[in-house]
């Protein structure tokens, strides 16, 4: 499908230098006017500015920028054949040494990779493994009761960042990583330096950590090390078990199990490699993802009574006093899955996606060549009046079949793409909505909030480490008493 189908009208194809955009200088272009950890607010400004397409240059690259989401679902769905991840975007991960996984896969590699991580991701698979998440989830309520029990402040996002490493480790790879009772625990603060040093390198005007290293550079450099480390034993452990327990290959118990017996069905064209780099993705995407909009998620409830005393009802209701939800009720959790996607609406932790053109083309009458860079803003429209009835509001109840007029719900759905679109769409977005949920039930159910808030008062600063991150919300809870209803 080519993919200007939906603008097959355009009067007149417009060239690059017909765009317009940005001023920048000689030789690097608008590389020193970028903010890389708020480059998205600095994309949605000139957005505002030029229009909803328009140009960039970034040294030698020339890039062009849509915020219209039929232009940006256009090149998602033209994906891999049309466009992939930036070359610099490899290029940056290549040189840390990470593997390559379906992440940053391309062509071949990334439909052999796809068909792996997709048996892996299957709805039924996970079900079978939530027992692991009701652990975790047990580990949270205790650290949160702790928390509550001396009336101490929650680092929001670093304790949600626990509770999705703890989450993918023994979810996805049986192992026992157990982030939520050690503040020393070393995995997820070495994953904490790579997603921001990918930023910062694939916009920095010159790779200086090249020539002079920083005392930032040499720390990610052991991080690296440690978290490939980390990798290869989930990798060595999970084949024992393989090797030890033969019947695990037809029924698996985890996620990188289903994996490697994937792989290792004749002709299916991965090695171990393939596998870690896969093992990294959901490690690095899991934790940060998922995390975020949680911690987005709890905000918004706290600055909206209302819409947090329904979801505290449908929790408490559905849940009654279990000892955690199970399964059954966690799928019956409508409104909380609403708030789930109302948060990836106004805060999606991608809110821009780069690619590259893999031939000639013209997207929204633009003519895009060969190696071009393409960003899509993820939020312009989503939060447009023009798109969506009261855009700006948090309105969880849009997303929901009963009482709404049906219109607004299927231009949210319609433009809301917080796990991308197209045949490139995240592949684990059943689990994060799981995890999402699990947590939200765990802390309604045991806890009431007291108040979610920055140390200063102010709302949280949208940072783009890769993923979009709200800075410094902290959160205090009351515990429940457990004999209540």
């Amino acid at each position: 499908m080519s993919p200007d189908t939906a603008t097959a009208t355009a009067p007149a194809v417009r060239r690059f230098d017909d765009l317009p955009g940005p001023r920048g200088l000689p030789v690097v272009g608008n590389l020193l006017q970028i903010q890389p950890q708020r480059l998205h607010l600095q994309m949605e400004q000139w957005c505002r500015q030029y229009g909803p397409v328009f140009r960039m240059q970034l040294g030698p690259r020339r890039a062009v920028v849509f915020g219209d989401h039929t232009l940006v679902q256009a090149t998602l769905r033209d994906r891999p054949d049309g466009f992939r991840r930036t070359s610099r975007l490899r290029e940056i991960v290549e040189e840390m040494g990470l593997p390559v996984g379906v992440f940053n896969a391309t062509g071949d590699t990334w439909r052999a990779q796809r068909r792996m991580v997709m048996h892996g991701f299957d709805p039924g698979h996970v079900r079978r493994y939530f027992p692991s998440l009701q652990g975790v989830a047990q580990r949270l309520v205790a650290r949160w009761q702790q928390a509550a029990a001396g009336q101490s402040a929650i680092d929001l996002q670093a304790d949600l960042m626990r509770y999705t490493v703890d989450t993918i480790a023994g979810l996805a790879f049986g192992a026992s990583v157990n982030t939520l009772q050690s503040d020393d625990d070393v995995i997820q603060q070495h994953l904490d330096q790579i997603f921001p040093a990918i930023t910062r390198r694939v916009f920095a005007p010159l790779p200086t950590w090249r020539w002079f290293p920083s005392q930032a550079d040499r720390d990610l450099q052991r991080s690296l090390v440690a978290v490939k480390a980390a990798v290869d034993g989930f990798i060595t452990q999970a084949r024992d078990r393989l090797a030890a327990e033969p019947d695990r290959r037809t029924q698996p118990q985890n996620l990188l199990e289903a994996m490697l017996t994937a792989a290792d069905e004749p002709g299916s064209g991965i090695d171990d490699s393939q596998v870690a780099g896969n093992v990294l993705t959901m490690l690095l995407a899991g934790e940060d993802t998922t995390a975020n909009t949680i911690a987005w998620m709890i905000h918004l409830l706290w600055e909206h009574p209302l819409t947090l005393a329904l979801a505290t009802e449908e929790v408490r209701r559905v849940c009654g006093r279990s000892a955690l939800p199970t399964l059954e009720m966690v799928e019956q959790l409508d409104y909380v899955e609403a708030c789930c996607h109302e948060t990836m609406r106004l805060k999606p932790v991608a809110p821009l996606m780069p690619q590259q053109a893999l031939r000639d083309c013209v997207v929204g009458g633009v003519q895009i060549t060969t190696g071009m860079i393409v960003f899509g803003l993820m939020r312009v429209d989503s939060v447009s009046d023009a798109h969506v009835p009261q855009a700006a509001q948090f309105q969880p109840q849009r997303w929901l079949a009963e009482g709404n007029p049906g219109q607004a719900a299927s231009a949210a759905k319609r433009i809301s793409m917080p796990f991308g679109a197209g045949p490139r769409i995240c592949p684990g977005r059943y689990l994060a909505l799981l995890e999402m949920k699990m947590a939200m039930a765990v802390l309604l159910q045991h806890f009431d909030i007291a108040g979610v808030a920055t140390d200063d008062g102010q709302p949280p600063v949208e940072q783009l480490n890769f993923t979009m991150t709200p800075v410094g919300l902290r959160m205090r809870l009351q515990a429940r008493d457990p004999a209540s209803a």
